[in-house]
């Protein structure tokens, strides 16, 4: 394995110091995630933190909220806060019951007339954090598409990563999470008597463990800055899954690079997507990345949501960043970046196994696609800045 990325390095990159997990479970199938995620916040014993994207009031999120009620009336402090575009179906009645049983809840980036262009900014963040213990991170949603549910009715899953971490890294999260709750709610959150277990000893497995949280230009500038260094870094392999993709000139400038001094680079995308028009952007540049040498697969069956990039089976990336415009240059988003040549490996059985179920994308058979989809792709092209 490579050993040219260095903590040193991806901290000058990215303007801030790595943190330490004591333990990274990855969680990338939907029933097991949900399960995973619910059964740590059963055993919450202080306070829980969550912050979604998309909190919707269909049987799982239904059975979240019946859960948080409960931690509620145990006396455990909850805070949740959803965007308020990626959860606009969520009815007020269902946030009004959860207030009610003691929940706080905030909306962020609220439609306002004074500033309607503003809207186009999300909170595309997805985050959990329990006690000073555990916290959650990555591409899923609360909601049947992501947690299994969907099976019962015979629809459509989605198939997304994520990872829970335990150790110091908590409680930078957690210090995330109070920023966002005081920019939306206009309050602090002062939790009295709270146990705090960042000064316990620290057991022998310590994993290099970096918040990628941006919530401002100058923290998205940041974060593009280090998914190009990981690029330019790479001297084996670059393995991207996102569910968005809608590349830069620079991007695509990269990753030929990148392939011209001997990387191989593979591109994992959906088949189908939920955005149609996202997905015809992104396919325009498809010739041009075949052309370089990169390869490109489509996921077949469920629903590709995934967004993880692996670099030299060393460095990954895992949490709710898309390759796209709105993700690098509009959203708030949060991701964990992982230092470990271990859970590398992992990272890399997941993208191996994925590969199974997605068909490579042959050069010559691409050239001779319908012209009418042809047509398509650079329709949608010229509006990629707003897909």
């Amino acid at each position: 394995m490579g050993n040219w990325y260095t903590l040193s390095s991806i901290e000058k990159i990215f303007e801030q110091k790595f943190s330490i997990a004591t333990g990274v479970q990855l969680l990338w199938k939907g029933r097991d995630s949900f399960q995973t995620i619910f059964d740590a916040i059963q055993h919450a014993k202080q306070f829980i933190g969550l912050q979604f994207y998309i909190f919707k009031n269909d049987e799982t999120g239904v059975a979240l909220a019946k859960l948080l009620k409960q931690k509620s009336r145990e006396g455990v402090k909850v805070y949740l806060l959803y965007d308020h575009f990626g959860s606009f179906g969520t009815s007020k009645s269902f946030w009004d019951e959860m207030k009610r049983e003691g929940i706080q809840i905030k909306a962020s980036h609220p439609f306002k007339w004074t500033a309607p262009f503003h809207y186009v900014h999300r909170d595309h963040r997805k985050l959990i954090v329990i006690d000073s213990k555990k916290a959650f991170t990555g591409g899923l949603n609360i909601a049947n598409e992501y947690s299994g549910f969907h099976l019962r009715r015979r629809s459509r899953g989605w198939r997304d990563t994520g990872v829970l971490v335990e150790g110091p890294i908590v409680n930078d999260l957690f210090d995330t999470f109070k920023k966002s709750w005081k920019t939306w709610s206009g309050q602090k959150i002062v939790l009295k008597g709270i146990q705090d277990d960042s000064s316990s000893p620290l057991p022998k497995s310590q994993i290099p463990a970096l918040p990628i949280f941006a919530y401002s230009r100058r923290r998205r500038q940041r974060m593009r800055k280090l998914l190009s260094y990981s690029i330019d870094q790479a001297h084996i392999c670059i393995l991207l899954t996102t569910a968005y993709f809608i590349p830069s000139r620079r991007l695509i400038r990269k990753l030929e690079d990148a392939v011209g001094r001997g990387v191989r680079v593979r591109l994992l995308v959906p088949g189908k997507s939920d955005v149609p028009a996202a997905s015809y952007a992104g396919r325009a540049f498809f010739s041009r990345l075949l052309k370089a040498g990169i390869e490109i697969y489509t996921y077949r069956g469920e629903m590709l949501h995934a967004k993880t990039y692996l670099f030299d089976h060393c460095w990954a990336i895992i949490g709710s960043t898309n390759l796209d415009y709105q993700s690098l240059r509009y959203n708030d988003e949060g991701n964990i970046g992982i230092l470990d040549s271990t859970f590398g490996l992992k990272m890399g059985g997941v993208f191996e196994e994925d590969l199974k179920n997605s068909n490579c994308i042959d050069r010559e058979a691409w050239h001779k696609r319908p012209f009418l989809e042809k047509m398509k792709e650079h329709f949608f092209a010229l509006f990629k800045k707003r897909l």
